[in-house]
């Protein structure tokens, strides 16, 4: 079969982000699980209100972080999936002209699942490593030592069912997305539905915008990816701090860590597609003379809007996140400290942002600058 398991292997953006889901629910779970059977046993109001609160945000972290982070993995599997259907449609044109049928060549993609086994593999091994440090941080004053256990049944729910759901979903969706006439996929003509549209004057819009808006035309997922990594940076940095006040060092540098890996890796992941899809347009244009910034420019800046708009969204959504908990969850704990918006830590986390979004981008228009008409000449 024409998709093989380094097929599957090489996704590392669902790797990564099915890590970080699991993670994230293996410890609160399991803490939830073990100490479900305390329940009803304190005497003294303010430990129960304390413990109530606790076994709520451990549930309520679960279903927004596993959920949330879901639904990034199933967006990333179909953008996979895609993907390798437009850059093999050849391969798999010749295969449905030989007979093969649409079903049969989209059960090949259950293969797409084993990245998602490998990261929840590795996030419910790595969430069992540091539970020992999550269960003292959560263990409440005045009640026994809570046990570690391990639910057999949290780790089929966490591991071996997402790999079934994300297997059979990437089966299903490749079967939908192989609906093409074989000679299309043939001659390598993606489907693409064209608008009939009036024909327009340039109005003066220079090349460059053009070129600019052309490529964001044609790679709006991508704009996606280039948000949620600016969100996560935003969101899951300034949660970070926030917590070290809130709850303790050890779930702000969690939460610093997990936002961190998921804004790089998807940032990564979202502008080395975007480059590889412009070789040729790049290295027409450098044929042409163009700068590598005006280069940079018709193949990045498009996207520049879309960081800004994802780290504006996950202030938001931090903030609002937070105070959620605080006003609503841990209402009734005492001494629990009021949460406020920090402005001076916002604007410290938004220069790092600047420095690092600028960082990549120079790196990624350094690659761009290597590019010449030989690596279209040679491209297979």
């Amino acid at each position: 079969m024409i998709v093989s398991f380094k097929d599957g292997v090489k996704l590392i953006g669902l790797s990564v982000v099915s890590f970080c889901a699991v993670f994230v629910c293996t410890f609160f779970l399991n803490f939830y699980l073990d100490a479900v059977e305390l329940e009803g046993t304190f005497t003294d109001p303010a430990i129960n209100a304390l413990y109530e609160a606790q076994m709520v945000t451990a549930k309520f972290v679960s279903a927004v972080s596993g959920g949330f982070l879901g639904f990034m993995a199933v967006v990333i599997l179909i953008f996979y999936v895609k993907l390798y259907i437009d850059r093999h449609g050849k391969q798999l044109g010749i295969l449905k002209a030989m007979g093969y049928s649409d079903g049969k060549i989209a059960l090949g993609f259950f293969v797409f699942g084993f990245s998602v086994f490998i990261g929840a593999a590795l996030g419910f091994g790595a969430g069992f490593a540091i539970m020992p440090l999550i269960y003292k941080n959560l263990t409440i004053d005045g009640i026994p030592q809570i046990d570690i256990s391990f639910h057999a049944e949290l780790l089929f729910a966490l591991v071996f069912l997402p790999v079934a759901v994300f297997s059979a979903f990437a089966c299903g969706y490749a079967y939908l997305a192989l609906k093409r006439p074989v000679c299309d996929m043939l001659r390598g003509k993606n489907k693409v539905k064209l608008k009939k549209e009036k024909a327009k004057e340039n109005n003066g819009v220079s090349f460059l915008a053009e070129m600019c808006f052309k490529t964001l035309g044609g790679k709006k997922a991508l704009a996606f990816f280039v948000a949620f990594a600016c969100f996560c940076f935003s969101a899951m940095i300034q949660m970070a701090v926030s917590m070290i006040d809130l709850s303790s060092e050890i779930m702000g540098a969690v939460i610093l860590v997990i936002g961190l890996i998921l804004a790089v890796t998807t940032l990564l992941m979202a502008i080395t597609s975007l480059v590889k899809g412009n070789i040729k347009s790049i290295s027409i244009m450098k044929a042409f003379g163009y700068s590598m910034k005006e280069c940079s420019f018709t193949v990045l800046g498009g996207y520049h809007i879309f960081a800004l708009i994802g780290f504006i969204i996950g202030t938001l959504y931090q903030f609002g996140l937070l105070k959620l908990m605080v006003n609503v969850v841990f209402k009734d704990v005492a001494q629990m400290p009021e949460y406020k918006f920090n402005f001076s830590v916002f604007f410290i986390i938004l220069a790092v942002f600047i420095v690092f979004y600028a960082a990549v981008i120079l790196i990624y228009s350094l690659k761009l600058n290597k590019i010449s008409v030989k690596d279209v000449m040679t491209e297979t």
